[in-house]
């Protein structure tokens, strides 16, 4: 089949690096996109995902920020899903109980409390500096701004991230998705949004599911991988997520997204 629109996950997937997409996936994208739409689908907020657009030269095209709680088209904002302020204490409270620090986000804003070891990798990785603030004060801005948080990522240690992930699904799973992005990190995204609800409504009067091919590796891909035309894992992907997969192509650090394309697409 000729897909028209190829949906791809940035970190562990199209990224051969931490940070950036190879000259070979470049090559690729360059060739394809003459036939078909490329859109970036990342839990990554909009700054960090522009450059990676520019490298591919795609910025004329829409991404998929947030897990899909930001859609933008340029700087047209075409949905906007935020987790209101009292949703956001109630987090904020859990992560105090175990001395979780919070990395809060909004549109091109990520504010955190204190430096580590994790900011710095973030910082490396998305090429974005962070805001220092305390987490109340970040929050009582929000709340007289009237606007929340696209994401929050909750870091801390395995055993009390262990903890805290079962006292928010617990409490709060019928507000926000929850994720665990690896032993030390959880990631939280408005409940109403996925990849799969962002890419619904984007393509929504234009195109089917079935003319997207889609790649992914976590947790949070597995909707976009079952439910669009053909859902392609890369060999580093979750076993979960290989699982659901119509395909599996090498890791992302060997171009498996790139050599997909290669073997599949427009040859």
């Amino acid at each position: 089949m000729t897909y028209k629109i190829l949906c791809s996950d940035l970190d562990g997937t199209l990224l051969t690096t931490k940070s950036d997409v190879s000259k070979f996936t470049i090559k690729e994208i360059e060739r394809v996109k003459k036939h078909m739409q490329i859109i970036l689908v990342s839990a990554r907020m909009p700054k960090a995902m522009r450059y990676i657009q520019k490298d591919l030269g795609i910025l004329h095209e829409p991404i998929i920020c947030y897990n899909g709680a930001l859609i933008l088209n340029g700087d047209k904002e075409i949905t906007s899903t935020i987790i209101p302020a009292p949703c956001l204490e109630n987090i904020h409270t859990v992560a105090e109980q175990y001395n979780i620090k919070l990395g809060l986000y909004y549109k091109d804003e990520w504010y955190v409390e204190l430096d580590s070891e994790r900011v710095q990798k973030e910082k490396l990785h998305t090429k974005v500096e962070p805001v220092f603030k305390n987490t109340e004060d970040t929050i009582l801005d929000w709340k007289l701004r009237n606007i929340g948080a696209h994401k929050i990522m909750l870091m801390g240690t395995k055993s009390t991230a262990d903890i805290a992930f079962q006292k928010l699904q617990e409490s709060l799973s019928n507000e926000i998705n929850i994720y665990r992005s690896n032993d030390t990190l959880i990631e939280i995204s408005p409940k109403s949004v996925s990849k799969l609800s962002a890419i619904t409504d984007l393509i929504k009067d234009k195109n089917s599911l079935n003319d997207i091919i889609s790649f992914g590796d976590n947790y949070n891909d597995i909707d976009m991988l079952q439910h669009t035309g053909c859902g392609i894992a890369v060999g580093n992907a979750r076993e979960e997520t290989k699982k659901i997969a119509d395909d599996i192509t090498l890791k992302n650090t060997e171009d498996g997204v790139a050599h997909y394309v290669r073997q599949n697409l427009f040859n």
